[in-house]
């Protein structure tokens, strides 16, 4: 075994792409030395990159492959023999295509009867010979959909290769790859160390290239940039903002990164933070600092590709470059507020939110409606939840949310603050946009709660009655997002009301209504997108399938019936009376007309049915109040203790006898048990 390095070298690679282009790269050469059965120790090995380079280190290679055996089948023998035993000319030209007598050639015989096969064994190939083969491979089968193109080439790469090390121990793999000779000599830093630099072995590879000022582990770089960013947060009193989209980002544009603290004019924090960070963050790709209370100061942190003879230079230029882009934030701040948000709405009507579903002034006055009745439902104040909805498009039209169209909301609580507007009212109209993206939590006030359902519910409803459901990747109104953070809102918040209640009201608001298409396809498609939710939190498909299969009030009750039957579940009687509620189903749907429900102690004749009977009786009244108070474990708690009987029953009853009178009397029994059973869930999913 012996070690392995390739590295490539390229101009500048795409950022958002590199990280994926140097797994594919990895992977591809893992699978290239698999497939030709070359043994590799892979150890702790990982994708190495920087923007300049992309490269695989493996800590032991087999030198060759092992021997290479192959079989061919032949022709049958009555094809490839005559009558007196003489080879046929189809055996003779298998014979000859094999490179050997037909008399070296082996038999073997399969269900259509005996034939020729010619088997041979060779020598594996070395690996150094292989190994050009294994990187074109991979090289080709990298998710590049745009190749460039440099010179005359007819081939193309993500970026012009100028560079290719190709090392199997401690020697050159031979090798030309996109028009480029492999040798050892890679490239340090472009600015900070000139001349080549000369790679012994794969072991030294990261070392050396360290020494050229070029961190080729990528965990490495990260490690160090958030170091650094942290310790300049820390010289300045305050702590870094260090958001993992942006390292990531950072992490692909830099092989030497360094910290430089700078600094803005306190007056731009008259700005919205938000509207600072986001400029600092998507245009600079800057670390904001934040203060001991969590606020914007006026430090943030650049980080260079290069440790600079004059720091206070590279100061400057990151400080000059964020002026003007702060500047421009105030300009459109300070004249939104001029406007005032009520007059922001003014021009909502000449807006198309889409084309059946009118303007987003229409839709404001949906959602206004919506929100209401909402309220009035949940205790909470009509007017303040009203209020908000007619506010909560106007940031729209603001100069703010032109240039950040991320701070939709951020601004309008902003600039209702100003206005005067009542506090809840203002948080609404930045909360009803939570959660906004996996993870986020969803509204923590009520009125904000109240207005993220109702935006929600009016864009569901909306989309399916004008054509717009989702299909395979494309979702343009975000139906799948809007359809979770309602089932979230809806279940974190406690909001003890019926789904498709609040669908039909929103369905019963659109201006055009689909001939094909309801409140009951939204709320299915709500309840679907809830099922990968917790699906995610490892509830089981059938647990979910046994609670959606029967009534409950809201969300929350849902969510309380799942908790119980996952409880349920891990019980030793769950899957026994599961099993015993599926039978039970099976045999009241095969009933003809009405099952009966009238039972008489009476005509019980076996002691089974009576236990049973007794059983059903206790573990109702005693799951009365429990039911009630939507105590939903202690309810199938009890009733698990109902297996003896259960299994006692089914062991010693038979339901369906020809005496009309005791068979509906068994069948009214099995009745009353499958509805308790039932009530919490339709446990009989559980059996599979």
């Amino acid at each position: 075994m012996k070690p392995l390095l390739i590295e490539l070298g390229t101009e500048e690679l795409p950022v958002k792409a590199l990280a994926s282009l140097a797994q594919a790269f990895f992977d591809g050469v893992l699978e290239g030395l698999g497939k030709r059965g070359i043994a590799f120790e892979r150890g702790d090995a990982k994708p190495l990159y920087t923007p300049r380079r992309i490269a695989v280190s493996l800590p032991g290679v087999a030198a060759e492959q092992p021997e290479q055996k192959s079989e061919v089948l032949g022709p049958y023998l009555n094809i490839a023999l005559d009558t007196n035993g003489a080879p046929t000319k189809a055996l003779q030209g298998f014979a000859a295509k094999a490179g050997v007598e037909w008399t070296q050639l082996d038999k073997t015989s399969d269900n259509k009867g005996e034939r020729f096969v010619h088997r041979a064994v060779k020598p594996g190939a070395s690996t150094a010979a292989l190994l050009p083969e294994i990187v074109r491979e991979a090289l080709a089968a990298m998710p590049i959909p745009k190749p460039m193109r440099w010179g005359a080439r007819e081939y193309g790469f993500a970026r012009p290769v100028h560079w290719l090390v190709l090392l199997l121990g401690d020697a050159v793999v031979d090798a030309e790859v996109l028009g480029v000779r492999s040798g050892r000599i890679s490239r340090g830093h472009r600015f900070m160390h000139g001349g080549a630099v000369e790679i012994a072995s794969p072991a030294t590879y990261v070392e050396t290239l360290r020494a050229a000022h070029v961190l080729a582990d990528p965990d490495e770089r990260r490690t160090r940039i958030v170091s650094e960013v942290e310790a300049a947060a820390r010289s300045a009193g305050g702590t870094a903002r260090v958001d993992a989209g942006i390292l990531a980002e950072v992490n692909g544009l830099t092989e030497w990164p360094k910290a430089v603290l700078c600094s803005f004019e306190r007056e731009f924090l008259a700005v919205p933070s938000e509207a600072l960070i986001a400029t600092m963050e998507a245009n600079q790709k800057f670390f904001p600092v934040l203060d001991a209370d969590g606020k914007l100061g006026e430090r943030f942190v650049g980080i260079a590709n290069i440790e600079s003879r004059d720091e206070s230079e590279v100061r400057k230029g990151y400080e000059r470059v964020i002026r003007p882009r702060f500047a421009d934030a105030k300009f459109f701040f300070d004249e939104d507020l001029k406007q005032g948000l009520v007059s922001m709405g003014e021009g909502l009507a000449s807006v198309t939110y889409q084309a059946k579903l009118g303007t987003i002034a229409d839709k404001a006055a949906r959602i206004a409606a919506l929100a209401e009745s909402i309220a009035a439902d949940v205790g909470v104040d009509p007017a303040l939840a009203r209020r908000a909805a007619q506010l909560s498009k106007n940031d729209l039209q603001s100069r703010m949310v032109g240039e950040f169209p991320e701070l939709q909301g951020i601004a309008g609580r902003y600039y209702a603050q100003a206005a005067g507007e009542p506090a809840e009212v203002a948080a609404a109209l930045d909360e009803a946009y939570m959660p906004r993206f996996a993870g986020d939590a969803i509204a923590p006030s009520k009125v904000g709660q109240v207005l993220a359902i109702a935006e929600r519910l009016d864009t569901l409803a909306g989309g399916f009655a004008a054509g717009l459901r989702p299909t395979g990747n494309k979702d343009p109104f975000a139906l799948r997002r809007n359809a979770l953070g309602l089932a979230r809102t809806l279940l974190e918040g406690g909001f003890d009301v019926l789904l498709h209640d609040l669908i039909e009201r929103a369905v019963a608001l659109q201006p055009v209504q689909a001939k094909d298409i309801g409140a009951f396809d939204v709320t299915r498609f709500v309840y679907e997108r809830l099922r990968g939710y917790y699906a995610d939190r490892g509830v089981a498909s059938v647990q979910f399938d046994a609670v959606e299969n029967v009534a409950h009030d809201s969300l929350p009750d849902f969510d309380a019936r799942l908790q119980a039957i996952g409880a349920f579940a891990a019980l030793p009687e769950a899957a026994a009376l599961a099993a015993a509620n599926k039978r039970i189903r099976n045999i009241l749907r095969k009933v003809e007309g009405e099952v009966p429900t009238a039972i008489d102690a009476a005509r019980f004749t076996e002691d089974a049915e009576r236990e049973l009977a007794d059983a059903v009786d206790a573990a109702i009244v005693e799951t009365d109040e429990a039911l009630e108070r939507r105590d939903y474990v202690a309810v199938l708690g009890r009733l698990a203790r109902l297996r003896p009987q259960v299994d006692a029953f089914f062991d010693q009853v038979m339901v369906n006898v020809d005496d009309m009178a005791v068979r509906n009397n068994r069948l009214a029994l099995l009745k009353r048990l499958s509805d308790r059973l039932g009530s919490v869930a339709a446990i009989e999913h559980l059996s599979g």
